[in-house]
């Protein structure tokens, strides 16, 4: 059994690299007739979680689950530490693979989801993006999302303009990319094509007045029923796509924020982010179609990354 530490996880799982992972196991979620059991989020205390995340990857040639305890940063009430671990276990003998740094794998697979379903869902032509928050996520986003699509201008929003500018001076210099920190939410959306929630916020950051027809959003910071990044007008007014469509009705907490209002029923989710991808539903109709993707990370993007780092 191989254990494969934070370094090496980031040293080998390149954006490129995890983006094609992920694609294909997103196809495969949706495509392959597995059973897969939701995520078990527990309250260990105020700000703290511990997640278990089971799973089966493909046909049953592996699986395995995710440990994962979410811990806020010390002296920081905006950013959160994900410390655990991913076992992977072979399929056919039952034996464990490798155990592998989870924040890590974490930090690159959702990200690199998150780059697959914009390169599905937004526009061809999108020159502006904008990404609210400024940690680690932020910084991820930034990579993979650039590695698939040539923006003229990425702004950056967060509920402190220092940190987002000191973030987005030091990713300017890092990637020679037009980057630039803004202290309006509002402005920032409203002049995007593309809009990243990556923050912990547990109330809406992001409206839908101020986002322009023909946005793609992806919702990725709320990750369990409960906080929320984006109002119910967002939800309603889109074209709702998800990655798991059994996890977003049970834990996407805008969507169940809009349906408990009455504003949207379950038929509100058009598709999972594997069905756009393996052709048999459409994701972008035209081009004045506001697109969502609702990232709540699924086993199967950390398991696809546990398996290529054990070979």
């Amino acid at each position: 059994m191989r254990f494969i530490d934070a370094d090496e996880v980031f040293a080998r799982l390149t954006p490129d690299v995890c983006i094609t992972l992920i694609r294909e196991a997103m196809i495969g979620l949706s495509t392959n007739e597995i059973t897969q059991p939701l995520r078990n989020i527990v309250q260990i205390g105020e700000g703290r979680l511990f997640g278990v995340m089971p799973g089966v990857l493909g046909k049953g040639e592996y699986f395995g689950a995710k440990l994962l305890g979410v811990y806020p940063v010390p002296g920081s009430e905006a950013r959160q530490r994900h410390h655990g671990m991913v076992a992977l276990f072979d399929g056919e003998s039952g034996k464990p693979v490798c155990i592998a740094d989870a924040e890590a794998i974490t930090t690159v697979r959702t990200a690199a989801a998150t780059a697959v379903a914009t390169e599905a869902l937004a526009r061809p032509d999108a020159e502006t993006l904008a990404i609210f928050g400024h940690g680690t996520q932020a910084e991820s986003h930034l990579k993979a999302l650039t590695a698939m699509h040539a923006y003229k201008r990425i702004l950056v929003w967060g509920r402190s303009l220092e940190r987002a500018s000191v973030f987005a001076r030091k990713q300017a210099e890092a990637t020679g990319l037009a980057i630039e920190a803004t202290e309006s939410a509002e402005d920032a959306a409203r002049a995007s094509d593309v809009i990243c929630t990556v923050t912990t916020s547990s109330v809406p950051v992001l409206l839908g007045k101020w986002v322009r027809p023909g946005t793609h959003v992806n919702a990725v910071g709320s990750s369990f029923a409960g906080p929320v990044e984006v109002d119910s007008d967002l939800v309603v007014a889109s074209r709702y796509v998800v990655d798991s469509r059994k996890s977003a009705l049970a834990q996407a907490a805008e969507f169940l924020n809009a349906k408990a209002a009455g504003l949207v029923n379950d038929d509100h989710i058009v598709a999972e982010i594997g069905e756009v991808l393996a052709g048999k539903v459409a994701g972008r109709r035209e081009t004045s179609e506001t697109t969502f993707y609702k990232s709540l990370g699924h086993i199967v993007q950390d398991l696809a990354a546990a398996r290529y780092l054990s070979s």
